[in-house]
C-alpha cells in the first residue's frame, strides 16, 4: 500500500487546492502517514494542501467543507465483500458522491485484495438507487504506484 499512498500524495501535491476526502480503513492509513497527519482509522478525514482540514467527519460536515470547491474521494475496497461505498464509510453518502462526481472517485486496493473477490464485482450501496446505478459497469482501481486495473463494479438496486 505504500506505493499506492506515494502516488496519491504526489497527485495531492499537483492539486493543492483540491479537498481530498480520505475514506476509512487501514489500507488508506499510509496516505496519512506519508503526510505526517493523524488518521482516524474508522472515520473519514479531509485533507487539502497537505493539511488536515477536518478529522472523523460526518456527511453534513463533508458537504459543508466541499461547498463549490474541487474535491476527490479516496476509498478502498472493504473486507472480502467488495464494498466500495455503503459499508464502513456511510459518511461518504450519495449526496457527497453527487457533489464530488463519480469521475473524482479514486479506488485503491492491492491486487491481492481484488483477487480475494474471485471475480465478483465491487459493490456500491449508498441507499440511493440513482447514485448506485452511476457505478454500474467497469472502474479503474489503483493497485500499485505505477499500475491500475479495470474491474467490474455494480450498484445495488
Amino acid at each position: 500500500m505504500l506505493g499506492i499512498a506515494e502516488r496519491i500524495v504526489e497527485e495531492m501535491e499537483d492539486h493543492p487546492e483540491t479537498l481530498y476526502i480520505i475514506g476509512s480503513g487501514s489500507s488508506l492509513s499510509p496516505i496519512m502517514e506519508i503526510l505526517d497527519l493523524p488518521n482516524s482509522l474508522l472515520g473519514i478525514d479531509v485533507v487539502r494542501n497537505r493539511e488536515l482540514i477536518a478529522q472523523d467527519v460526518n456527511e453534513q460536515e463533508i458537504l459543508e467543507l466541499i461547498g463549490d470547491q474541487p474535491a476527490r474521494i479516496i476509498v478502498t475496497v472493504i473486507g472480502n465483500q467488495g464494498y466500495v461505498f455503503g459499508r464502513g464509510n456511510q459518511q461518504i453518502s450519495a449526496e457527497v458522491i453527487k457533489q464530488v462526481g463519480k469521475e473524482n472517485v479514486l479506488i485503491v486496493a492491492t491486487r491481492n485484495k481484488i483477487d480475494t473477490l474471485q471475480g465478483r464485482p465491487l459493490l456500491v450501496d449508498t441507499g440511493d438507487q440513482e447514485v448506485n446505478s452511476l457505478f454500474n459497469g467497469y472502474i479503474r482501481v489503483i493497485t500499485t504506484y505505477s499500475s491500475e486495473l479495470t474491474t467490474k463494479i455494480k450498484g445495488l438496486a
